[in-house]
């Protein structure tokens, strides 16, 4: 390993460093706020870091990772969303029973596994951070051992996850009996369009997708998520929703584009069906939902229908597109679910639609927190919410993919109902305005403050980033 290798890992180097200290740490004596003082550093270390390596970019790492401005944005949005998390934690985690400095050990590495994703190049590193990111998930969602929900989600997580990652690991290995190759760019090398592809390797590409699939809540792999997100503890809800599928939705991209999978005739139909069914059916699940963690599960299926229609478009500004878009819902998800965290005990989660009527009238501020959210993953006009659905619509109306842009626009309206219910439940008066809720952390009202003027101030002036996007990021 050269030194420009391990100067181009510098970013990650703390996400790995972080759960050895935290563990020695506990071995000899517990403090919460020291293991929570550790994590916030950690993550502080690696996004600045990024900034470090932008002058060393593009670099590969062997076969195995690639660093370039596509992986370092990722890997910005990785560990901010994994930051904010924790800042929302802080109140919620300190509230449960029992031990709980594991929670940081286990999210420190699952943070580690995703950012290796956002790297990946070869089919090795592709499932080492994925495994990484999935076995971490298992225990976080099971956290609190005492709940029958968690408990349940964990199991079920733990189920499908493994007959996911056989599909994908089988899929792969019958690309690799193909072409003898784990890399992406020899894939692509070897793999010129038009091609008739053979029924070995459409089956190997078949299976990855349903293993994709599984981990980014693509209908018809879907079924998994509601269950999931109402048993987790709501930040880690909040952390499958964004962390976990950034990073399997950036090796995503960069796999599907080195193969030009959107030149192929029969992956444009199949992933133009499972945008459209994703879109709509998560939509039209989540306008029943009354539980909160639900509906933000079924928001989030509708949201990744919308992000791989990108896959279709199969140009940079396309990619550029995404990565604005996954860096919106990304906050405006966290900050959901972040009110949630904020108000919920061990011993009273706060979920459901009742749970939050009339918190206008008792905790104004986070209600406007919550309504900013929704608001912007709703696609309203002056939210960051609105530039990224626009700039995502417009590209896909420049590669004339029309019948997609009818039913990204159809979802959006439709998604205006169940969004805009949870707005005027806070805002109505119920006669229940005297119900309590505990007070609100430092390190959480940080976080939902930065999340609502981010969300404000890309609606208003999103420009600067849209041209560092356009001007650094591509494949």
């Amino acid at each position: 390993m050269t030194a420009t290798d391990i100067l181009c890992l510098v970013p990650v180097l703390p996400l790995a460093v972080g759960p050895l200290i935290i563990m020695i740490m506990v071995a000899i004596k517990r403090n919460y706020e020291l293991t929570y003082g550790i994590t916030l550093l950690a993550l502080l270390l690696g996004f600045a870091f990024i900034f470090y390596t932008i002058p060393f970019v593009p670099h590969s790492i062997g076969p195995l990772f690639v660093i370039d401005h596509f992986s370092l944005f990722f890997l910005g949005i990785i560990i901010l969303s994994a930051l904010l998390i924790v800042l929302i934690s802080y109140g919620f985690i300190k509230k449960l029973s029992g031990f709980k400095e594991e929670y940081y050990i286990i999210l420190l590495t699952a943070t580690l596994g995703a950012a290796l994703l956002a790297m990946a190049n070869d089919f090795v590193s592709f499932f080492l951070g994925l495994e990484t990111l999935s076995i971490s998930l298992y225990v976080l969602i099971s956290f609190q051992k005492r709940k029958r929900l968690s408990v349940e989600a964990g199991v079920k997580y733990l189920i499908l996850a493994a007959a996911s990652s056989a599909f994908l690991l089988f899929g792969m290995g019958l690309v690799y009996v193909r072409f003898g190759t784990m890399q992406f760019d020899q894939l692509a090398a070897q793999l010129i369009y038009p091609v008739h592809l053979s029924p070995l390797l459409l089956l190997g590409f078949g299976m990855m997708l349903v293993g994709l699939g599984f981990k980014l809540a693509l209908v018809p792999f879907h079924a998994w998520t509601p269950d999931v997100y109402q048993g987790a503890p709501t930040p880690v809800s909040a952390y499958i929703a964004t962390v976990s599928k950034g990073g399997v939705m950036a090796v995503f991209i960069r796999f599907f584009f080195a193969v030009h999978g959107y030149q192929n005739h029969v992956f444009f139909i199949i992933i133009s069906a499972i945008a459209i069914l994703t879109m709509l059916l998560g939509n039209f699940l989540a306008i029943r939902q009354k539980n909160l963690k639900r509906l933000l599960g079924y928001s989030s299926i509708t949201n990744m229908g919308f992000i791989i229609v990108i896959l279709l478009i199969g140009n940079k500004q396309g990619v550029q597109a995404s990565i604005f878009y996954l860096l919106i819902y990304f906050i405006s998800t966290i900050g959901a679910f972040g009110v949630l965290s904020v108000l919920s005990t061990e011993d009273k989660m706060v979920e459901t639609m009742k749970d939050v009527k009339g918190l206008y009238w008792r905790k104004p501020w986070l209600a406007a927190a919550m309504t900013f959210s929704m608001l912007s993953l709703a696609g309203l006009p002056l939210t960051a919410g609105f530039i990224a659905k626009f700039y995502l619509i417009f590209e896909a109306v420049k590669a004339d993919i029309l019948f997609l842009v009818f039913v990204m626009l159809a979802s959006s309206i439709i998604s205006l109902y169940y969004y805009l219910r949870v707005v005027t439940a806070m805002f109505s008066k119920t006669g229940e305005e005297e119900k309590t809720y505990p007070a609100l952390s430092f390190s959480g009202g940080l976080a939902l403050s930065f999340i609502s003027v981010v969300i404000l101030f890309l609606g208003v002036y999103p420009g600067w980033l849209i041209e560092m996007l356009i001007k650094f990021v591509g494949l």
